[in-house]
C-alpha cells in the first residue's frame, strides 16, 4: 500500500513519452462494491496512475499498484485513516513538467487560492476530482484535468464512467478523458 512517506516522487526512466493513468471519485465501497475491471483494461499499459481522492478505503491504492504506482490525495469522503496518511495536495515532476493533484479544486482552496498554489509550485497541470464530471481545460498556461469518476459519473442521467490519461513527453502533454 502507497502511503505518505513512500509516495514520493515517481522514477521515471529516459524513454521518449511517459503516460500517467488519471481517476478520482472511485468511492469504494460505498458507491461501487469494487473498481470496474474497465478501469484496468484502459490503465494496463501506464507507467504511473495517480488519484485525486474520495477513495473512502485504502485497499483502493493496493488494487491500483498492481497496473502501476500510484500518487493519490485525500478527498472529502476519505474517512481520518485515509486523510491520516494522504495529503491533500500533492505533486511530482515527469521530465521538466510539474504535475499537482489535490481533491476539491474550489473547496479546498478558492479560486484565488488555487491560482497561488499553481503559480508558487510553478504547475504545469493540476489534476483534481470532486465532481465526478470529467473536464480538460486550461486556466492561464495550466492545464486542469478532471478524470471523472468510473464508479459514479455526473450528471448520473447522462455521465458516462470515465477515467483520464495524460502521455508525456519533453516537448509537451496531451490529456485525454477516456470513457470506460
Amino acid at each position: 500500500m502507497v502511503n505518505q512517506e513512500t509516495q514520493r516522487v515517481p522514477r521515471f526512466e529516459e524513454g521518449p513519452v511517459r503516460t500517467i493513468g488519471l481517476v478520482s471519485d472511485t468511492h469504494i465501497p460505498d458507491r461501487a462494491s469494487r473498481i470496474p475491471e474497465g478501469v484496468f483494461k484502459t490503465l494496463q499499459s501506464v507507467d504511473y496512475i495517480i488519484h485525486a481522492g474520495d477513495l473512502v478505503r485504502l485497499s483502493v491504492l493496493d488494487e491500483l499498484e498492481q497496473i502501476a504506482p500510484v500518487l493519490a490525495v485525500s478527498g472529502n469522503m476519505d474517512g481520518p485513516d485515509i486523510r491520516s496518511r494522504l495529503p491533500k495536495l500533492d505533486y511530482f515532476k515527469v521530465f521538466d513538467w510539474k504535475i499537482g493533484v489535490t481533491h476539491n479544486l474550489r473547496a479546498t482552496f478558492g479560486s484565488r487560492k488555487t491560482r497561488e498554489i499553481i503559480e508558487k509550485n510553478s504547475l504545469d497541470v493540476l489534476i483534481y476530482g470532486h465532481t465526478h464530471s470529467s473536464s480538460i481545460r486550461w486556466e492561464g498556461k495550466t492545464l486542469l484535468v478532471n478524470p471523472g469518476s468510473p464508479t459514479q459519473p455526473a450528471p448520473a442521467f447522462l455521465g458516462k464512467p470515465t477515467v483520464g490519461l495524460l502521455r508525456i513527453t519533453r516537448e509537451g502533454i496531451i490529456p485525454q478523458i477516456l470513457n470506460l
